[in-house]
């Protein structure tokens, strides 16, 4: 048998075609989210919604709790960036895209310390902090979790976030057996690159001339 097809497609033979129908429309909003993103577009918040949503229902069955908290933040965050994106102030756009200012610095850092002892706490709590996939998962939701927050208030270093965070997501969710969601992050990589170069063209191009 083909090892990319063991990897990605045999393990759907034991899940229902609802899950596989759920999983590959998440995956592909999730996907068209991203890129809505790399575009700056608000379009990211409504798409990224629908897909976080489905994934809080596919996660939790996995037994993800890290990934399956992270993606309920993502849901209610969106509504948050979604607000701050389409401030805007005589006319013009209030917060266009910018790096992190010496505060933000430091509340990315609290944020991600205490989204870790969060976390953790809550795998130990329910006895599931000897799963290998623990303390990868709980670094994952700590570095997406500050990714998003910082995205919603459209600082370019959130893609630094995201990027380490799909690399390290790829193999976590490949032996899950949710083979879709890691192809997906494997395009993720691939889009958040590409979102940071593009972001970084903006936001020096927004800069002005002395």
């Amino acid at each position: 048998m083909n090892p990319i097809f063991d990897f990605l497609i045999a393990p759907y033979e034991n899940y229902s075609l609802l899950h596989i129908t759920l999983e590959l429309v998440a995956v592909v909003l999730g996907l068209v989210s991203v890129w809505f993103a790399k575009q700056d577009n608000i379009l990211v918040y409504p798409s990224g919604m629908i897909s976080t949503g489905i994934f809080v229902y596919l996660l939790l069955q996995a037994g993800l709790i890290g990934d399956f908290m992270i993606n309920a933040n993502y849901f209610i965050m969106s509504i948050y960036g979604w607000y701050f994106w389409t401030r805007r102030k005589e006319g013009k756009i209030e917060h266009p895209i910018a790096r992190m200012n010496s505060k933000e610095k430091r509340v990315w850092f609290i944020l991600f310390m205490i989204i870790l002892l969060f976390v953790g706490g809550i795998y130990i709590l329910f006895d599931k902090w000897k799963d290998w996939s623990a303390p990868l998962d709980t670094f994952t939701t700590a570095l997406f979790f500050v990714g998003m927050w910082l995205m919603a208030r459209k600082k370019i270093e959130h893609w630094i976030f995201w990027i380490v965070g799909d690399i390290i997501s790829i193999p976590l969710y490949l032996f899950k057996e949710l083979g879709l969601t890691s192809l997906q992050y494997i395009i993720f990589t691939i889009i958040a690159i590409f979102g940071y170069i593009q972001w970084k063209k903006i936001l020096n191009n927004s800069k002005p001339i002395a």
